[in-house]
């Protein structure tokens, strides 16, 4: 996770450029000098490999338990400022590729001037998302991590401070694009949609577990390219309801308009829920 990879946490340093609601931030980690040893304080000893013998290991997991115990405090915090603004906030997972900025401008296409809509977009680098969005005339912020892998319950915090949201509007975050961390960082959100195209394979559910056990829905995206593909729906399926039986499905495809009308209203309807109704 993200206190072994090195991407997130306490340390993270945030910059923000432009002072407009379409601003970036910038995430960038820490300056770090390089650990020598010929200033006075030599080891006697090898360094660990994460066997425990030296508590490298112990170390590791109560610096992982540390920031998502932080996480969890903030994305409480963000539940609870979302219900008394009445927003309906969803949280897009994928790997990269698999279509969550094309379900969004196609989401956008439907849900446009009958509910209030903003988005959040994650990415590593460039506003290229947010510039997508920001074309059909929504509001969005673009949040760049540099090197880290996930959105996190402070960033999308202040994003949404930003936007300026009014009540009963519906939010949708887009995660960067990785199947691993943004499994593990509750933001606060309604429910978590992971996408899966056709393109990628059937064992992908298998592959990256916590995501599929950490979604409410799957979304199969892609579904036109189907002739064209050896692709086995049935055990993407299979697979996906073994790890959580509970997945909602939906198929569709934002190129042929398949399957966007019934995700849509679920997602309205879910909107309705957390909302407490929107007109």
């Amino acid at each position: 996770m993200c206190a072994s990879c090195g991407c997130g946490g306490e340390e993270m340093e945030i910059e923000m450029e432009g002072g407009a609601p379409e601003g970036l931030f910038l995430l960038r980690p820490p300056h770090r000098h390089p650990h020598g040893h010929g200033d006075g304080h030599g080891h006697g000893h090898g360094h660990g490999h994460g066997d425990g013998h030296d508590g490298t290991s112990a170390r590791t997991v109560t610096i992982e338990q540390a920031i998502l115990a932080k996480n969890d405090a903030l994305a409480a915090r963000n539940r609870q400022v979302f219900a008394t603004a009445e927003l309906a906030v969803f949280n897009l997972l994928s790997a990269p590729g698999a279509g969550k900025t094309s379900l969004l401008e196609a989401l956008i296409a439907r849900v446009k001037g009958r509910v209030p809509l903003a988005v959040i977009e994650g990415d590593q680098e460039t506003e290229r998302d947010a510039e997508r969005i920001r074309a059909h005339g929504v509001p969005a912020i673009q949040v760049n991590t540099a090197s880290g892998c996930h959105l996190d319950a402070e960033m999308v915090a202040k994003a949404a401070a930003r936007l300026e949201l009014r009540p009963r509007s519906l939010l949708l975050v887009e995660n960067v694009g990785n199947l691993v961390c943004p499994a593990l960082f509750d933001l606060g959100e309604r429910a978590k949609i992971v996408l899966a195209s056709v393109t990628e394979g059937e064992d992908k559910p298998l592959k990256y577990p916590h995501v599929f056990r950490a979604a409410s829905v799957l979304v199969l995206t892609k579904t036109d390219l189907l002739p064209h593909l050896d692709f086995d729906r049935a055990a993407l399926l299979a697979n996906a309801r073994r790890i959580n039986p509970a997945l909602r499905v939906f198929e569709l495809s934002c190129r042929d308009g398949t399957g966007l009308a019934e995700f849509t209203d679920w997602l309205l309807r879910e909107a309705e829920m957390r909302a407490g109704g929107m007109s």
